[in-house]
């Protein structure tokens, strides 16, 4: 009979069962355990074999995985042993973690299911706070990282920050491009929160960072350029285009404001239609030109017709786009004659930023030679906001790291069953 119940309860070969009982009063089975002798009077945290100290706060009892719709209790005895290392706490126990109330595979299932499920559904299913998910998972993600080494073997990585609550909340993220992995997240978009990532990778480690991709943030490549000078520093194509997209919306708003000036000034029909139908624009123009609707088509062969100045800013925005599809030296030699194109196009705006991608040529040209961009990066920022959507938030940034380097980080813990089999 005891052996069916260890099986129920998933109990491992370091734990004894005494006894299973139901308690009336309070509606729950309760399954009394203790270690096996070789398991008994190790430190919580390191494991050390360590001398008793006393009976600590005397029995206690840990949540297990449900039997049904009864929960399940693991009671035994804690005391505490004196451990050189950590000094006076409590023994470890097989079937959980330090510092925990409930068992290991509960903590496991709980870090499957949030990356798989909506705060509801993880609290009402396993009858538990979100507060209380976030310290799990917490839990299950310090228990990986004793394990395993996320940082090594890294030689091109990815570097972003992401806005994960109001008020000007980020995270700053580092992926692994050769494996798409998560491999480090830390509140902040500073240049001391990017320093924590190379303190923790190490001098060593970071002389093989062959490359790195970011966003053309100076902070970003003067600490790059400190922690590992033999690597390549590449700008991001995908966020120079987008600086030819703002400048390109800065003409538009001109050319909108100058046509509601005209309105203001002489009250014509013809002047309330022209700013209407620039309002309208801002897609056809945004918009890659395969991408259009046929009414957007019509729009952008008005803007051509009627105003040569934005239509002509339009195809500067699209000469740059066109520039990185190219790759390599053909996309050099087009970066080349866009600026010479920019440089006496008359356009304000675009003047401007044909110095700034003078400025950045060197990372601009090693984004063409490489290949490399931040697509991968955006990828994981997206995700991570949709995890910050399924969770409707946490009150601290270390669980939202938590969760996104369980379910990004290429380790996710296995169901009971799965660690059975």
């Amino acid at each position: 009979m005891f052996r069916v119940w260890r099986r129920l309860l998933g109990l491992c070969d370091r734990t004894v069962l005494e006894d299973v009982a139901f308690d009336e009063a309070e509606q729950v089975v309760v399954a009394h355990v203790r270690p096996k002798s070789r398991w008994t009077r190790r430190c919580g945290r390191c494991g050390r074999r360590s001398p008793r100290f006393d009976h600590g706060d005397g029995r206690r009892r840990w949540r297990g995985l449900d039997l049904g719709t009864v929960k399940v209790f693991l009671e035994a005895d804690a005391p505490r042993v004196a451990c050189t290392r950590h000094g006076v706490t409590v023994v470890a126990v097989p079937w959980a973690r330090h510092g925990a109330r409930h068992t290991a595979a509960f903590e496991d299932t709980v870090g499957w299911l949030a990356t798989q499920c909506s705060k509801t559904a993880v609290t009402k299913l396993l009858r538990i706070g979100w507060r209380t998910v976030g310290n799990m998972i917490t839990r299950v993600v310090a228990d990986i990282d004793a394990q395993v080494d996320r940082l090594e073997g890294l030689k091109r990585i990815g570097i972003d920050e992401i806005s994960y609550k109001r008020g000007h909340r980020y995270l700053m993220v580092v992926v692994d491009h050769d494996t798409g992995r998560l491999v480090w997240a830390a509140p902040g978009r500073d240049a001391k929160a990017l320093a924590g990532f190379f303190d923790q990778l190490g001098e060593t480690r970071c002389a093989q960072i062959t490359h790195v991709s970011a966003d053309s943030a100076e902070w970003i490549g003067r600490v790059v350029r400190q922690r590992c000078p033999d690597a390549v520093l590449c700008a991001d194509p995908f966020h120079v285009v987008s600086w030819a997209t703002d400048a390109l919306d800065e003409v538009r708003r001109q050319v909108w404001n100058e046509a509601r000036g005209a309105v203001t000034q002489r009250r014509a029909p013809r002047a309330t239609g022209t700013a209407k139908m620039l309002k309208g624009a801002r897609y056809a123009l945004w918009k890659n030109p395969e991408n259009l609707t046929d009414r957007q088509q019509t729009k952008l062969a008005w803007v051509a017709k009627s105003h040569p100045r934005l239509h002509r800013a339009y195809l500067l925005k699209e000469g740059l786009r066109v520039a990185f599809q190219l790759k390599g030296q053909a996309g050099k030699d087009a970066i080349d004659r866009w600026i010479l194109w920019a440089r006496r196009c008359r356009i304000p705006s675009f003047v401007q930023l044909q110095r700034r991608i003078v400025k950045n040529r060197t990372q601009i040209d090693a984004a063409l030679d490489h290949g490399l961009s931040q697509g991968l990066i955006e990828s994981t920022n997206t995700k991570i906001r949709v995890l910050t959507r399924i969770a409707f938030g946490f009150k601290h940034p270390e669980a939202l790291i938590a969760l996104a380097m369980l379910a990004l980080g290429g380790y996710r813990p296995d169901l009971p069953h799965q660690q059975t089999t």
